[in-house]
């Protein structure tokens, strides 16, 4: 907001009514509450007879004179009272630029004429030197009165920026840079040299003969010409530059070092000038000057009008229409934030232009600037120059900040203010006192109770007596936030009427929730303050935050099953860790929607988890009559898929919803249920699924339902998937099914030959060929039967060694068992110990087949018969030895001993009689032992122990 004037010694419109402006000078009433940061004066003595004739172009400060320039091309030199003290009579066109050297001994400027003029305002030395083209700009060595070089440097519309030094021979101008369009403004500061052209800003360094840097024009900004840009040294390193509607602060951080007597040595350049830009912002207004101010910047704002675009600047001649805005001094952080904006009013400024304006600051230290106040003496001082004006606006003092905090009533900030300029205690006392009390009689409350702490400070007496005073007026809820609760603590009681006082109004309700979770439990009790609210739960006065308020005070006074009551209807995000944290899972049952409503992912698992304390029942009870006040169908969608995934099973009297809420929130998640639900109706589900045009579920619930040929017509019409109809009558096995897949392929010519690529191993090919009728072209038929001969000799040749492989094994096992049916059982009761734990694992199965042969009955004696095959007496198992074998022959141990003896003596020759016992032994029935892939007969061989044959089946072998 924009800011007239009133103290600031200025004020008022133009010069059509001299009374209204010297009224409007002594001042007005402030109408802006934000307190300015500058102070303005209009600049006195002969400027207002000097700019009665002429108009003012621009202006120079130095630390003891001022210089104006005018457009009849006039220099005249001014003290700060606006005195003029000489004057030069410089140029014959309109002065551009003024400079100052740092002693203010020489005053140079240029004009319009092509002129560059230096006069001493001592003596009367005069240097004049001649461009023959418009000089814009101007700026001399800061060092020229000392040094006898007399340096400046100055550019025009001519585009070259020129050093002229004080040579052997005389001046001889350096051109500098040109090339880049007219020199807008030139400063010098230090060693540095920084101007602006079309194409932005660059910096020079001259005592190293180096440029520094190169600035970039801001994009979008209007031509120089029409708004020129500002450019201001803040000190030796930053460089603030203000173009149109941009602010750049460079840093530039030079290699040089302090030598002695004060003079610069420099580095060799093989370190550059390091150049960082420190700050940048846009602005919504036309720049029109820039300075520092301290750690901020005070901006002149043009603010132009609606319509205004660059034709606002297209003629240099003040507009007749009067539309123009005032300007406004704003003062700004680096970072574009507004600390103070100041409307002046300038004299004619309804018809005035952006360019018409300009800025200028006396020299200051910023070192004197410390808290936002500089020292005495130190203030800098900024010159505000349009065509008839010069207005100064220097800083505020502390005097100055005290009165316009008084003269609006701000007590507390000027108590404030008298605190921090140390001012005597009593003042202080005697300020806040009165200060209390007016606000007490003008019944602002508020502001009283927050200067309390200040005042009352650690008198508990006094707190507690301004506590009960502020509860008869029925004002304590205003007090309760500067309460304190230690240094010093009061009684029980203030606390607790504080409390109370803040659960009878609705609008207190919030600030009682922010005291119950500040103020220490122990300072009151809980039993009056919980009273209170709980007359009121069912009352129109019950709100939001003053539930907040009594669950906060059920858990001071440990009652967390019913602050969890109130958590659930408040919905408060930290829900859940307040239930683990108390062990309340068995009051949740009661707030279901409430916590599926305030975090569904991390509800649903609670629920599950404790679904013994809360049922699935109640959980959907509670979610279906939930329709008002939430989604209640996807969240209990998402409830019953967590419940099936966990257990498929404890929600199975849903499982005809959950059918309903898979199509309509997660159709992808259809399938899998429906392949692993028993419990949901077939035809429910088909009617869903046709409803929701969800195909593959369709096949799978016709299938499920028997209906496979709708299934298939699904899949061939619908889904058009030749292989996912193929595999479905695969998983079929129906042959009608075949049938009836050709017949709804024979109108698919593509299908068809699909068909017959991947039918091999299930149809032959050869149906589906006769089946087709004839015409009917087939896409790549050639290839496709070209591929189905392959296939079909592929399996052929495979079946045929899967047949090899078969016979092979079948005779390989043969052998193995018509070897295994070769041994002889002993049923002796004397077993070699040895070989009875080698065959301890088989000794169960040799006793079973005993007990099955003694118990069997054999009709021939061949056979057996229970009698030994060889003497035909009858087994007695009790002291006797006997060998039985596979075959179902058994011997006397004896018998076939003595037989086998007598069979080898016939033979064989007698002296070879036990080597043929042994071989008899070593061999059965003529196949050779050393086979060696029964480890049984490797164990006997590698025993020691002979291997017997049955005498009947030997001698029928051989």
């Amino acid at each position: 907001m924009s800011r007239k004037f009133s103290d600031n010694g200025i004020d008022g419109d133009d010069e059509r009514d001299e009374e209204e402006e010297d009224s409007e000078e002594d001042g007005e009433e402030e109408e802006d509450e934000y307190e300015p940061r500058l102070k303005y004066q209009r600049m006195g003595g002969s400027v207002q007879s000097l700019l009665s004739s002429d108009a003012a172009t621009c202006i120079a400060v130095a630390e003891r004179m001022v210089a104006l320039g005018t457009y009849s091309g006039a220099v005249h030199i001014l003290d700060f009272l606006g005195n003029q003290v000489k004057e030069f009579a410089a140029h014959t066109a309109a002065v551009n630029d003024l400079c100052f050297d740092t002693e203010g001994e020489y005053i140079g400027s240029c004009s319009d004429d092509g002129s560059v003029i230096i006069n001493s305002l001592f003596t009367n030395e005069r240097m004049k030197f001649e461009y023959h083209r418009p000089m814009k700009a101007v700026a001399l060595d800061p060092d020229y009165a000392r040094k006898s070089s007399r340096r400046f440097v100055t550019g025009g519309l001519a585009g070259n920026l020129y050093l002229n030094a004080k040579k052997w021979m005389g001046y001889r101008d350096q051109v500098l840079h040109s090339g880049e369009g007219p020199i807008h403004a030139v400063k010098w500061r230090s060693s540095l040299i920084a101007w602006a052209n079309d194409a932005g800003v660059k910096v020079y360094d001259a005592a190293n003969d180096q440029r520094i840097t190169f600035i970039e024009r801001p994009r979008g900004s209007p031509r120089p010409e029409l708004l020129v840009p500002h450019i201001v040294w803040q000190d030796d390193s930053l460089l603030v530059i203000g173009w149109g509607t941009s602010v750049k602060i460079a840093s530039i951080k030079t290699n040089q070092n302090k030598g002695v007597n004060g003079s610069y040595k420099y580095i060799t350049m093989s370190s550059l000038n390091q150049v960082d830009i420190v700050a940048s912002f846009q602005t919504s207004y036309f720049i029109s000057g820039i300075a520092p101010f301290g750690d901020s910047l005070v901006v002149l704002a043009y603010i132009p009008a609606e319509e205004d675009g660059e034709k606002e600047f297209s003629s240099t001649i003040p507009s007749r229409q009067g539309n123009a805005q005032r300007p406004e001094v704003r003062v700004v952080t680096w970072k574009n934030d507004e600390l103070a904006t100041d409307a002046l009013p300038v004299h004619g400024f309804e018809h005035y232009k952006a360019k018409d304006y300009s800025l200028a600051h006396a020299p200051f230290s910023g070192s004197s600037y410390a808290g936002g106040q500089w020292a005495a003496g130190d203030e800098p001082l900024y010159y505000i120059v349009s065509p008839k004006d010069v207005i100064i606006a220097k800083p505020r003092d502390t005097e100055d900040h005290i009165n316009w905090l008084l003269q609006h009533g701000w007590h507390e900030k000027a108590l404030e203010a008298v605190e921090a300029n140390q001012g005597r205690s009593e003042l202080v006392d005697e300020v806040g006192s009165r200060y209390l009390d007016h606000l007490i009689v003008e019944r602002k409350y508020g502001e009283a109770a927050s200067l309390c702490p200040k005042l009352l400070r650690g008198s508990a007496s006094a707190w507690e007596r301004w506590v009960f005073h502020f509860a008869h007026l029925r004002q304590l809820p205003v007090l309760v936030p500067y309460i304190p609760t230690e240094n010093p603590r009061l009684r029980d009681t203030a606390y607790e009427v504080a409390l109370v006082a803040l659960t009878t109004n609705p609008s207190f309700h919030k600030d009682l929730v922010t005291t119950v979770k500040s103020w220490p439990p122990g300072i009151y009790s809980t039993s009056p303050v919980i009273s209170a609210i709980e007359s009121q739960l069912n009352t129109s006065s019950m709100t939001d935050h003053l539930k907040e308020a009594l669950a906060e005070l059920y858990v001071l006074d440990g009652q967390h099953d019913k602050a969890f009551a109130l958590y659930a209807d408040l919905m408060k995000p930290d829900l859940f860790d307040f239930i683990e944290k108390h062990n309340l899972h068995d009051a949740v049952c009661e707030k279901v929607v409430q916590l599926m409503m305030v975090d569904s992912k991390r509800a649903i698992p609670l629920l599950i988890q404790h679904r013994d304390l809360i049922h699935p029942p109640e959980v959907v009870s509670q979610l279906m009559a939930a329709k008002t006040v939430c989604d209640h169908r996807y969240l209990l969608h998402l409830y019953l898929h967590s419940l099936f995934e966990v257990n498929p099973h404890a929600g199975r009297d849903y499982h005809d919803i959950q059918v309903e809420l898979y199509a309509e929130y997660d159709p992808k998640m259809m399938l899998p249920f429906l392949r692993s639900s028993q419990h949901y109706t077939l035809e429910k589900a088909y009617d869903i699924c046709v409803k929701r045009d969800l195909l593959t579920e369709q096949v799978f619930i016709l299938g499920r339902m028997g209906n496979a040929k709708q299934a298939l017509a699904v899949i061939i019409n619908r889904v058009g998937d030749i292989k996912e109809a193929i595999e479905f009558v695969s998983m079929q096995h129906d042959d009608e099914l075949w049938d009836e897949l050709i017949k709804q392929c024979l109108n698919k010519p593509e299908m068809v030959g699909v068909l017959l690529e991947h039918t091999v191993g299930n149809l032959d090919p050869l149906y589906i060929v006769n089946m087709l009728p004839n015409g009917l072209k087939i896409p790549r038929l050639r290839d496709r039967l070209v591929k189905i001969v392959t296939d079909y000799r592929t399996e052929t040749s495979l079946r045929h060694g899967c047949n090899d492989i078969l016979k092979a094994d079948c005779v390989n096992l043969l052998v193995k068992y018509y070897k295994e049916a070769k041994r002889a059982i002993c049923l002796s009761e004397d077993v070699d110990q040895a070989r009875s734990k080698r065959n301890e694992q088989r000794a169960s199965h040799l006793g079973e087949r005993v007990m099955s042969m003694k118990s069997m009955e054999v009709k021939s004696k061949t056979r057996g018969g229970g009698r030994c095959c060889i003497c035909f007496d009858p087994f007695s198992l009790q002291n006797v030895s006997i060998i039985a074998f596979f075959c179902c022959h058994a011997y006397h141990t004896t018998c076939l001993m003595e037989s086998t003896i007598s069979i080898g003596g016939d033979k064989k020759e007698t002296g070879v009689s036990s080597k043929g016992i042994n071989s008899y032994y070593e061999f059965d029935n003529g196949i050779d032992d050393e086979d060696d892939d029964d480890d049984d007969d490797d164990e006997d061989a590698s025993s020691g122990t002979p291997r017997m044959r049955c005498i009947l089946c030997t001698t029928a072998a051989g």
